[in-house]
C-alpha cells in the first residue's frame, strides 16, 4: 500500500537522499557495460580528457540518483512512472571516492485533465558532492495517483 499520492506533493516540498559512496569500481563496471568511453574506463586515457582524470558516465551518475530517489521515496509511492526527462545536466565530473547526495524539490503540481485518477508532479532534483559541488541537474514530470480520485480537481 503506498504512503505517498499525489496530494502529497505540492509547490515547495523537498527531499534529501544520501550520503552514498561511489566506488572507482562501481563507475568503470557501469562504463565498461553501458559507456565504454576511455574517460570512464582508465585513468591514464581519462587524464588526457577534458575531464583531466576518471570521471562516472553522466548515465552512471543517473541511474545512480535513481536509486536513492527510488529508496528515498518512490518505492513508497503511488508512482505510475514519468513521462520523461525534460531536462539533465551534468555540470562536473563525478569523481572515484565523492559522497553524493542527491536534494530535490516540487516546481509544480497539476491533476491531469484527460485522466483524473492522477496528477503530475514536476520535481527538480540536483546531485551534490561532499565538497557542496552540483555534479548534476535534472527536471522531470512525475505521474502519481491520487489518493481520492473521485474528488473535484
Amino acid at each position: 500500500m503506498p504512503k505517498f499520492y499525489f496530494e502529497d506533493f505540492s509547490p515547495g516540498w523537498k527531499a534529501e537522499y544520501g550520503p552514498r559512496v561511489i566506488t572507482r569500481e562501481e563507475m568503470i563496471g557501469f562504463a565498461t557495460q553501458f559507456d565504454p568511453q576511455p574517460m570512464h574506463l582508465d585513468e591514464e586515457a581519462a587524464a588526457r580528457t577534458m575531464l583531466g582524470g576518471l570521471g562516472a558516465s553522466g548515465w552512471h551518475t543517473c541511474a545512480f540518483m535513481m536509486k536513492m530517489i527510488a529508496d528515498g521515496f518512490l518505492l513508497d509511492a503511488a508512482s505510475m512512472g514519468a513521462p520523461g526527462i525534460d531536462e539533465v545536466k551534468w555540470l562536473k565530473p563525478v569523481r572515484p571516492g565523492d559522497s553524493l547526495t542527491v536534494s530535490g524539490r516540487v516546481l509544480s503540481a497539476r491533476v491531469s485533465q484527460s485522466k483524473p485518477d492522477r496528477g503530475f508532479v514536476t520535481l527538480h532534483w540536483e546531485v551534490s558532492n561532499e565538497r557542496g559541488e552540483t555534479v548534476m541537474t535534472l527536471t522531470c514530470p512525475q505521474m502519481l495517483l491520487r489518493r481520492n480520485a473521485g474528488a473535484p480537481a
